[in-house]
């Protein structure tokens, strides 16, 4: 199956004919009919209804026109960024991260990359599993996520230990008052990210399990924000690192735990044994700043 496969395959979707699809690909209808066939058969499903009318697309060849078109626009996209790199002369410079990280410094590290003239960003929004990923396969160069992973290939660097905190529905029995865990397993409990695991979702299982809990998950949510609306919605409560605090939600209050030392970490997370290339070089000296700020209570 090669790209050009998924270009043919969108057009014929978008035309529902072939002669029509043929002409816009400026090649001859039973070409593309023998291409459209073998796609089907490598796939091993009929994406097309042919009938006297044209043609009409099955579910399955709904669903695989909806994802086509999204790898076809990814591909577009990294295409014309790659030749804006080469075109600028800039280096490429990828941060993946965990959206809990970016109410914090986060934001601060990239605007002082950004001033740099000769660095081109990018940020990518990344589980800690997904970055340790990324970052073997050179798609990123540095990550920032919570979770501790044992890979010989890359090295994590706790950059700081993060209270945790309860975030609750407005009006919540429990608002205005520091919970123990004891209280916060009376209640639903709303988990994120739902996938991929191990994730978040599996410390904070941890955090009430080490302590001899049972609690009912009431929902899993992949996106943070999708978990903080449920917590708005009274489905549940979640827990979050403190940073989260930043994010002023309608709906939602946040409260301290009693267990002061429930904490998760800030990991960075970079490919080992790799000599520092200039940009890495500023970014980690703008993180180093960062960090005694957070450590001296200059940014809490």
């Amino acid at each position: 199956m090669e790209l050009r496969h998924f270009r043919y395959f969108c057009v014929a979707a978008e035309e529902l004919n072939m002669t029509r699809a043929a002409a816009r690909l400026h090649m001859a209808q039973p070409p593309l009919t023998r291409q459209i066939n073998q796609l089907e058969e490598e796939i091993g499903a009929r994406l097309f209804e042919r009938g006297p009318r044209g043609l009409t697309l099955t579910p399955a060849g709904q669903l695989f026109h909806e994802h086509t078109l999204q790898i076809l626009e990814k591909v577009d996209t990294t295409v014309a960024a790659t030749r804006r790199i080469a075109r600028s002369g800039r280096q490429l410079f990828g941060i993946g991260f965990v959206p809990s990280v970016f109410y914090g410094q986060l934001p601060l590290l990239v605007r002082g990359l950004r001033q740099k003239d000769d660095v081109e960003l990018t940020l990518v929004e990344l589980t800690t599993v997904q970055q340790i990923q990324a970052l073997k396969a050179g798609r990123i160069d540095i990550g920032f996520g919570r979770l501790q992973i044992d890979d010989p290939e890359v090295e994590q660097e706790v950059l700081f230990d993060e209270p945790m905190m309860a975030a609750l529905p407005k009006g919540h029995p429990l608002e205005g008052t520091t919970p123990t865990m004891a209280q916060l397993a009376e209640y639903p409990l709303i988990l994120f990210p739902a996938t991929p695991r191990p994730s978040m979702a599996d410390t904070v299982l941890g955090m009430f399990r080490r302590r001899g809990l049972r609690v009912q998950v009431a929902q899993e949510a992949n996106e943070m924000q999708t978990a903080l609306g449920l917590v708005a919605s009274d489905l549940g409560i979640t827990l979050v690192p403190e940073q989260v605090k930043r994010l002023q939600r309608d709906g939602i209050a946040y409260v301290y735990l009693a267990e002061k030392h429930i904490t998760i970490p800030i990991l960075c997370s970079r490919r080992r044994g790799e000599a520092p290339s200039p940009i890495m070089q500023a970014a980690n000296a703008i993180l180093e700043v960062l960090v005694e700020n957070r450590r001296s209570g200059r940014y809490p």
